[in-house]
């Protein structure tokens, strides 16, 4: 069954926003609890800081390398088995990083979760396959809407569940991955039918480096690829830093994170389902992503400098109109590519995110770790904040060269094709 005629695109796109929104809930579960357990094996912040950089670059690492093969295996095969194997691989790995007696073997598990997590760039390949140009940054806007009712939802219950046992959001996660893979399995269509498929599985897109390459045939999307680079560097600040910073600082525990995040995934919803596709409307998707950029780098100035809980708080609404960015750079991405390299340019756009790991936990957790030490000359926690705001201000200034709507010539699309 694929999802051709225009009743099975609304079904289809109602599918992939709860596969997304699974996933969104069984990642946001564990995000109150994973740092305070590998505090426990740490044995105090500054060396959990380390670990937390470890596990981030450990995990982007393996997703560098896994998100490409998983884009064009999709352009290949057909998006469905693709988020259907990747589903099933998550739900297993929660189940061992929930009986993970070592940081070592956590690791593990952590590593697994980098080649079984990259689905996301195969769900925003079935939004392309199954909406028109015009309408993709809304639909993108909805997929924004599910990562912000997962992390809704997700991070709170997980701080509830994580304050009467650490390895308990860890099994609620892993039933809530494996309770979407068979949601999947019975009602998830294909987007992709075979005659819009590519003819062969390429080993050159499907590395990680000749993805990247391919994305530098396209000119507009290279420059967009720079920004989406940059602003998830900017993004890794949050899983890097913030649940060891709002404890150090504010003394909040996994409840106080959990409700805090339970906000941020408020305003998230709000902005992706009823803003992104009004400001498109009204700004266009240039000015959309340049005010999005701009908002979420002086939400950022507010986080380092908040000194009391209150003030780190008055950051949140802000920030989250950075959410306006997102949406409308995919849009303009897609604009400039055809059906049958969807895949791959989403797995390589994936990839640049997981590169973006290598160096985000380093740079937040590593600056943060070395900020609350014994050691510092001063300590300064809020740091690794203002250097992701830095970093925002980076990105409007490429993405004020590189936004563009016209599509790639129609030369460059064949020598790609």
């Amino acid at each position: 069954m694929t999802a051709s005629v225009p009743g099975a695109r609304r079904a289809a796109l109602v599918f992939i926003f709860i596969t997304v929104l699974i996933d969104v809930l069984s990642f946001g579960l564990i995000i109150p609890v994973l740092p305070g357990l590998i505090k426990q094996f740490a044995g105090d912040t500054e060396h959990a800081a380390y670990w937390i950089a470890a596990f981030g670059t450990v995990f982007a690492g393996v997703q560098f390398v896994c998100a490409p093969i998983q884009g064009a295996l999709s352009d290949r095969f057909g998006r469905r088995p693709v988020i259907l194997l990747s589903c099933l691989g998550l739900g297993l790995d929660f189940v061992f990083m929930a009986l993970a007696n070592t940081l070592p073997w956590l690791m593990v598990g952590r590593v697994i979760s980098g080649m079984t997590s990259a689905s996301f760039s195969t769900a925003n390949a079935y939004i392309a396959d199954v909406t028109k140009p015009e309408d993709r940054a809304k639909s993108f806007g909805m997929i924004g809407a599910a990562f912000g009712l997962g992390f809704i939802i997700g991070p709170w219950l997980g701080g509830e569940l994580g304050y009467y046992d650490v390895r308990l959001p860890f099994w609620f996660a892993a039933g809530l991955a494996l309770l979407n893979f068979f949601y999947g399995l019975f009602v998830l269509p294909e987007s992709l039918p075979p005659e819009r498929r590519s003819a062969k599985f390429d080993w050159r897109h499907a590395n990680p480096f000749g993805s990247l390459a391919l994305l530098a045939r396209y000119p507009q999307v290279f420059g967009l690829a720079a920004v989406v680079f940059i602003a998830n560097l900017a993004h890794y600040v949050y899983p890097s830093v913030f649940v060891l910073f709002a404890g150090d600082q504010y003394d909040w525990g996994s409840r106080e994170v959990g409700r805090v995040l339970l906000l941020v995934g408020v305003f998230s919803v709000i902005v992706n389902a009823f803003l992104v596709g009004r400001f498109v409307k009204g700004m266009g998707e240039r000015r959309t992503l340049l005010f999005g950029l701009t908002c979420g780098a002086i939400g950022f100035a507010i986080y380092g400098s908040a000194e009391v809980g209150w003030l780190f708080l008055i950051g949140l609404p802000i920030s989250a109109l950075w959410g306006l960015a997102a949406p409308a750079t995919q849009a303009l991405i897609t604009r400039q590519v055809g059906a049958d390299v969807q895949g791959r340019i989403q797995g390589a756009l994936m990839s640049l995110i997981s590169l973006a790991g290598f160096f985000g936990p380093t740079l937040f957790a590593g600056s943060f770790g070395y900020f609350v030490s014994k050691s510092t000359p001063v300590h300064l926690p809020g740091v690794p904040w203002f250097i992701a705001s830095g970093l925002l201000v980076l990105g409007v200034l490429i993405a004020w060269r590189y936004a563009r709507t016209q599509p790639v010539p129609s030369h460059v699309v064949a020598e790609t094709a």
